[in-house]
């Protein structure tokens, strides 16, 4: 059903999540009112690598507690005034709990992107997410310097108060 959601609702449509990865229903009784996917973050992201600090090496060794939001659908037919941010604000304190149950290790930082000439991003700026700069437009394969796809809003959400004490660490 997650899948078919995303597939049929989404603009993106449902791509595997890459990596370790988490996939939520939120329902209402037996009513399906969102889908949260979350997985592995991509390893190289100048803008969230620039907001940590991190070094080539620091990065490689813990870019496995950073955790990627790359669907995220309030299905079209629900229509509950600020759910979208309330729920954002649900995963991020459960996701950390959840991640070190299943993959036994937690994680500190959660992004996202957003495509400005599609969405605002109202929810995850109510939910206290922060714009930390924008991707290149260039996709994790690019053979060349020059965009190939829209350049999306970079945004973090701290899962920790020490998150980038606990990212730099050696």
């Amino acid at each position: 059903m997650f899948n078919g959601l995303l597939q049929a609702h989404h603009y993106l449509g449902y791509t595997q999540p890459v990596g370790e990865h988490l996939k939520y229903m939120v329902y209402a009784g037996k009513n399906p009112l969102a889908c949260f996917a979350w997985q592995s973050a991509p390893r190289h992201l100048g803008a969230r690598d620039r907001f940590i600090g991190w070094s080539t090496e620091t990065r490689r060794r813990n870019i496995r507690y950073v955790v990627y939001n790359p669907r995220y659908l309030i299905l079209p037919w629900v229509r509950v005034p600020h759910l979208a941010s309330h729920l954002l604000g649900w995963m991020a304190r459960m996701l950390p709990r959840e991640w070190q149950r299943i993959y036994n290790h937690t994680v500190c930082l959660a992004e996202t992107f957003i495509d400005p000439d599609r969405y605002r991003g109202t929810c995850y700026y109510a939910a206290n997410w922060v714009r930390v700069g924008q991707t290149t437009g260039r996709g994790k394969d690019c053979p060349t310097w020059n965009p190939n796809r829209s350049i999306k809003h970079v945004l973090v959400y701290p899962m920790h108060k020490r998150f980038r004490r606990l990212l730099q660490a050696v």
